[in-house]
């Protein structure tokens, strides 16, 4: 009988459990999913014949040990920075182990010792990082072997509010981790290439530097450079490429009224605001702005930002958010201005229980094929259930479920660490997504 270890019983392994066990129904394979909440891991599995809950402290080789060594694999799906302690414990124990997360330096550094070991380690197994590049190889494969050059490929993912959920001004609410929302685009150089000029966007410049994109059916978004677009160029082998270009996707007038924060330092996630536990949402919003002895925090502010009296829909952005309230409170001590931000938008932006959220994902591919050159757009979208059954989780359950099914039937021979753009990787896991609805529609015209 297979057994398999789930390590986190999160949001994001609602599907990824309930595919493996319904897997396990016709297998005969135990699942194990373990978390320090262990009520958590119980509400995933259950009460499944072919499901067990764990309380784990991962990081605790004495506690994890005893449960992993009988296993014959292991899904991590703790943040990504606890995931190399779980991966070097895997490959020193001679277990396959995969991840939806980016691939660290210090995980692609064990490449070496897995191989060595025969385990096969594959990263990036969700949807951007995941469902992304195995999409993208899937179409660069298929046109390299007819003869085609790339001249240019431009992707863009974004987790949105489904149409029938999007009742705010901003035409948003959290779908994933609010931290990553506010601190975005920080810590690190965005870059990319386009028509072959290397090209940067400073931090204070990058939700004023969009690109308008227009997904069928759904109408016009508007996408953000991420940090290093640089990088996919060899993992893709688009070595030579003339333009490059990763981005975040978002409703239309987002990023401008998203760059209000960016401006006003609000999203500022480097020092500490002094009395932060009991500053109101006014409070914080002056403690960016002059001192003036008569003029109000809203005149302040529309001064700072240089608001025109046409910027009605920017300013009833903010009114939406209860900024100028003095009764509600930050709460939070020692808070960064990030964090500080992160409670004001979880306030006016949390997922209701009846709320959808929607998954988009764009890929643009430009490239000379015969003579002739052509542009290829392909476009995913996936709405979710609810709250709990969101499209995020499922489209980071869902590929995550079916490697590890093809996995643990000994589909893969690939052992060391490594990433789903090999074609024995991604070929059945795009066909099954299709089949459970995950699927991508192409556009192409001639140039």
């Amino acid at each position: 009988m297979k057994q398999v270890l789930i390590i986190g019983a999160g949001r994001s392994s609602i599907f990824l459990i309930q595919y493996l066990l319904q897997w396990a129904e016709q297998s005969k394979a135990q699942i194990h999913v373990a978390d320090m909440d262990i009520s958590l891991a119980e509400k995933r599995i259950q009460q499944h014949p072919f499901g067990t809950a764990h309380k784990l402290n991962a990081l605790n080789p004495d506690e994890r040990t005893p449960l992993m060594k009988n296993m014959d694999l292991v899904v991590s799906m703790l943040p990504a920075h606890l995931h190399f302690d779980i991966v070097n414990h895997a490959i020193d124990l001679k277990i396959p182990v995969i991840t939806p997360s980016y691939l660290s330096k210090e995980i692609d550094a064990l490449h070496q010792k897995a191989e060595k070991n025969g385990v096969l380690v594959l990263n990036e197994l969700g949807v951007d990082p995941g469902i992304d590049h195995m999409s993208a190889m899937a179409f660069l494969d298929e046109k390299r072997s007819q003869g085609a050059e790339f001249k240019g490929f431009e992707s863009f993912t974004g987790g949105l509010i489904a149409p029938e959920s999007d009742n705010n001004p901003w035409n948003y609410k959290f779908t994933w981790n609010p931290r990553n929302v506010v601190i975005a685009g920080q810590g690190g150089a965005v870059k990319f290439i386009q028509e072959g000029k290397y090209k940067y966007i400073p931090y204070h410049k990058l939700f004023r530097r969009t690109e308008i994109i227009d997904i069928p059916d759904y109408g016009k978004y508007e996408g953000y450079a991420n940090r290093d677009s640089l990088k996919y160029r060899e993992t893709y082998g688009l070595e030579n490429i003339d333009t490059i270009y990763r981005g975040t996707l978002r409703k239309k007038g987002f990023c401008r009224a998203w760059d209000m924060f960016v401006q006003l330092g609000a999203t500022d996630d480097s020092y500490v605001l002094e009395g932060s536990e009991n500053m109101s949402y006014r409070e914080f919003i002056n403690s960016f702005l002059a001192y003036n002895l008569t003029d109000s925090v809203e005149l302040k502010l529309k001064y700072y930002l240089n608001l025109r009296q046409d910027d009605d829909d920017l300013w009833e952005k903010l009114e939406s958010l209860d900024i100028f309230s003095e009764e509600k409170k930050i709460g939070i001590a020692n808070a960064t201005p990030a964090m500080a931000l992160q409670k004001i938008l979880e306030d006016a932006w949390s997922l209701e229980p009846d709320d959808k959220d929607m998954i988009i994902m764009w890929h643009k591919f430009t490239y000379e094929l015969k003579g002739r050159v052509f542009e290829t757009t392909s476009s995913m979208v996936c709405i979710g259930e609810n709250q709990q059954k969101t499209a995020m989780a499922k489209t980071v359950g869902l590929p995550l479920g079916i490697a590890a099914r093809l996995i643990l039937e000994g589909e893969f021979k690939l052992t060391g660490v490594g990433l789903p753009i090999h074609k024995e990787v991604y070929t059945p896991i795009l066909k099954e997504l299709a089949e459970l609805g995950i699927r991508f529609k192409e556009e192409e015209r001639e140039l």
